[in-house]
């Protein structure tokens, strides 16, 4: 796997560490002891199943797993000179053990990653090839090290094209002794169903603002950044990223937090806009490489849009993901008419502003008319 570290690395999150060198997992212990009570059971399945939305710990989830089947004795040899060893509270490996370091430096003979790789021309490609999973066929025509396991991680497998995935079900169908696959997967509706059914599923949750807080204290130490998130900060990003980590730490390299009270004050003062608030925001957004910034902004008005709409509805407010986002909910969406129209507004002004930044419009011009159109609309539900 060594040769693996030198091309880039799509199933990395930019700004955090990479899963196989995450070794906590917050958030999803029901998970994590479904695996482990199969495992000490004897009822452990060759064929796993890691779902849920991105960033919510699916990959790390499957290092975890692959550390702790790795490291552990192989049948028959457990026992030693003092009996068994106490059975395992969870899939923890130290950092320091020979296993957790070789798969840290994509070094460990026992572990095979499919992902997306170079083509020919090296460029990475946008799915997982047949010839990807085809190199498992040398991976399992060699003997485990000492008869342990062999342990194989597809990131992610609703990657795969389809010669791939057929090329991976003959493995599900007659799994080489010992072996266990680990599939990754965000969306697994794109998996032949065949797959899916030869697999057990481990389904992954959003995390609440407390794991949130852990993680992302975790991602930070390993960046050497201060963890200075207090608990209003960790709710906000729990909200504005669906309970997912990996969002969270994109929010928080674009300083999303900060950006997302901006558009929430500005919100607050409909019907009647703060011109200069709006324009400077529109300025920041113009400016050369706030390209990346521009998208969030897009994506965060769809984001304030849609926790408005459905406050209205439900007549249930949501945690605040901002500072006076309450106060501006209870006057924009009072009732269930007024939740029709954001709702309305919701669909429609994201699509128009991406498909005016396809075309090369102005980011300022775009962002001046998502505010304005929504100055209009709190016009109309005042009357």
């Amino acid at each position: 796997m060594a040769e693996a570290a030198a091309a880039p690395e799509p199933d990395r999150v930019e700004g955090a560490p990479h899963p196989r060198e995450t070794l906590r997992l917050f958030g999803q212990d029901q998970a994590e002891a479904s695996f482990l009570d199969a495992h000490e059971s004897g009822r452990l399945h060759h064929g796993w199943l890691i779902t849920g939305p991105r960033g919510v710990g699916k990959a790390t989830l499957a290092w975890r797993i692959a550390r702790f089947l790795l490291s552990r004795a192989p049948e028959g040899e457990s026992d030693g000179l003092f009996g068994a060893p106490p059975p395992p509270l969870d899939l923890s490996v130290p950092a320091d053990h020979p296993v957790a370091r070789r798969i840290a430096a994509l070094s460990e003979p026992g572990l095979k990653l499919i992902r997306r790789s170079l083509n020919e021309r090296g460029v990475l490609r946008q799915v997982i090839a047949v010839e990807d999973v085809r190199e498992l066929r040398d991976f399992f025509g060699l003997s485990a090290a000492g008869g342990g396991r062999r342990v194989v991680i597809v990131d992610a497998a609703d990657e795969m094209n389809p010669n791939a995935a057929n090329a991976l079900l003959k493995l599900l169908e007659e799994p080489p002794a010992r072996a266990l696959l680990l599939l990754v997967a965000h969306q697994p509706s794109r998996l032949l169903p065949t797959i899916r059914s030869r697999c057990r599923e481990l389904r992954l949750a959003p995390l609440g603002a407390a794991d949130m807080a852990q993680a992302l204290e975790q991602v930070q130490a390993a960046s050497g950044n201060e963890p200075a998130l207090d608990p209003a900060q960790a709710r906000g990003l729990a909200e504005l990223s669906g309970g997912s980590v990996g969002e969270a730490v994109r929010i928080l390299g674009l300083d999303g937090l900060a950006l997302y009270g901006r558009i929430v004050a500005l919100m607050a003062g409909l019907p009647r806009l703060d011109r200069a608030a709006l324009q400077d925001l529109a300025d920041s957004l113009s400016q050369r490489g706030a390209e990346a910034r521009f998208d969030l902004t897009v994506r965060l008005v769809d984001l304030a849009l849609s926790r408005l709409a459905r406050a209205g509805a439900s007549g249930s407010l949501p945690p605040e993901a901002a500072p006076n986002e309450a106060a501006m909910m209870q006057n924009l969406a009072a009732d269930p008419g007024a939740a029709r129209l954001w709702a309305e507004l919701a669909m429609d002004l994201g699509a128009r502003a991406r498909q005016g930044r396809a075309v090369n419009l102005d980011p300022a011009a775009l962002v001046l008319d998502m505010f304005l159109r929504m100055e209009s609309a709190a016009r109309q539900g005042a009357r």
